[in-house]
């Protein structure tokens, strides 16, 4: 039963339960027609938040934010049970970068953000997704608009399943990215990610923020505690971080009160 329940918990964030107001802030814009999707033949909508001064400042560049899940990044409208508020995060913390949201695949969700074949969750669809983000996504993004495209000005961050898929990126695309927010990771539905990440050898700037909350169930939060004994054999205190929210459940409420500190400890924003 207590797997039956784990097993849910990645469906959580795929379609609004309920009609509400837009929540979103005129920084978000949601980019029209969505990208074909190489090697998947499908589409996918992108939702873009603009820093505040990106009108007032067009001599300026800026770091790139990547994130899963996009429906439910900024707006209550379009959310499965409440928005991450990552607008209003980002507005708060006064922190100039621009936010890249991938809406997820609906029934596709699983399959995408999964490293590997999984005997209940099916055949994984992670490379071809992280190759989506890494050789349609980043550059469209790069020609449209005042990015920061070097790897140390780009971070990837999810939570559940999009957590998983971005600590893949982290193995496979270092190149890309450098920063790497990695919020309740469903590590139970890719155990190989842990003798992987031994047998990895990081770049020496990448920079880590692991969070998981207490109350998540089955061995969420120990499992992010030994991942995390993990990298801490690859880098460096400063360059890894570990929160475990003892109160915390699995859900946007939970990752949106610690995307603050994430982005402080990947970004250090002012």
């Amino acid at each position: 039963m207590r797997r039956r329940l784990l097993l849910t918990l990645p469906l959580l964030t795929t379609l609004p339960a309920r009609a509400a107001a837009s929540t979103a802030l005129p920084s978000v814009r949601v980019i029209e027609p969505p990208l074909a999707m190489p090697g998947l033949d499908r589409q996918r909508t992108l939702r873009l938040c603009l820093p505040a001064s990106y009108a007032s400042e067009p001599g300026r560049r800026y770091p790139v934010i990547y994130m899963h899940d996009g429906q439910n990044l900024f707006d209550a409208a379009t959310s499965f049970a409440g928005e991450w508020g990552v607008d209003e995060t980002m507005q708060t913390l006064g922190f100039e970068a621009l936010v890249v949201g991938i809406d997820n695949g609906g029934e596709h969700r699983n399959t995408e953000m999964a490293p590997y074949d999984h005997p209940e969750l099916g055949k994984a669809e992670g490379r071809a997704y992280l190759d989506f983000i890494v050789k349609t996504v980043k550059p469209f993004i790069d020609a449209g608009w005042r990015t920061q495209a070097g790897r140390e000005h780009t971070a990837m961050i999810g939570s559940s399943m999009g957590g998983l898929i971005s600590h893949a990126a982290m193995l496979w695309h270092g190149d890309t990215f450098s920063r790497f927010g990695l919020f309740s990771p469903s590590y139970w539905a890719a155990p190989q990610l842990f003798d992987d990440t031994a047998r990895a050898t990081l770049p020496t700037d990448t920079r880590v923020h692991l969070y998981c909350g207490g109350r998540e169930g089955g061995s969420m939060a120990g499992q992010t505690r030994q991942m995390h004994r993990r990298l801490a054999r690859q880098l460096p205190p400063e360059q890894l971080g570990i929160h475990i929210a003892a109160e915390a459940q699995h859900n946007e409420a939970a990752w949106r009160a610690e995307l603050p500190a994430a982005l402080k400890f990947l970004f250090r924003p002012g």
